[in-house]
């Protein structure tokens, strides 16, 4: 999936990503908090922060501790809720963090070129269909 779209209404206070398929049609919006939107935007306008913010830190962190970001994963839909997990490499070793997709999308956008993000097709399924 690729993050396509964010859509931030004040007038009712919904904010929204929309991943698309890489080589296909389906899109899978997303309801996201205020702030992980115009994180998430800001850095697709490229507006570099004055300082680190969230997400860059969590990413300093793992760089420092000797892993590497390799993706994010939606992995499920639980009672209207979303599970994401950010995979960390390190040696051998990769580390499935929990997180809310919101931030997890975040970390991928604070990539250059931006990190992978999958949706298990199990969630495509049950949001969008086949």
């Amino acid at each position: 999936m690729e993050l396509t779209r964010v859509v931030n209404c004040d007038l009712n206070d919904q904010h929204w990503i929309h991943l698309s398929e890489v080589q296909g049609t389906r899109t899978f919006p997303i309801v996201i908090g205020r702030a992980e939107a115009q994180v998430i935007n800001r850095r697709l306008l490229e507006e570099e922060p004055f300082r680190p913010m969230t997400h860059q830190l969590l990413w300093n962190i793992a760089e420092t501790l000797g892993g590497k970001i390799e993706d994010v994963v939606i992995t499920d839909l639980r009672e209207h809720t979303y599970f994401a997990v950010i995979r960390i490499r390190a040696g051998e070793t990769l580390h499935e963090i929990d997180c809310r997709p919101s931030d997890g999308v975040a970390i991928a956008a604070h990539s250059q070129p931006m990190l992978p993000i999958y949706v298990e097709e199990s969630v495509l399924q049950s949001v969008v269909g086949s």
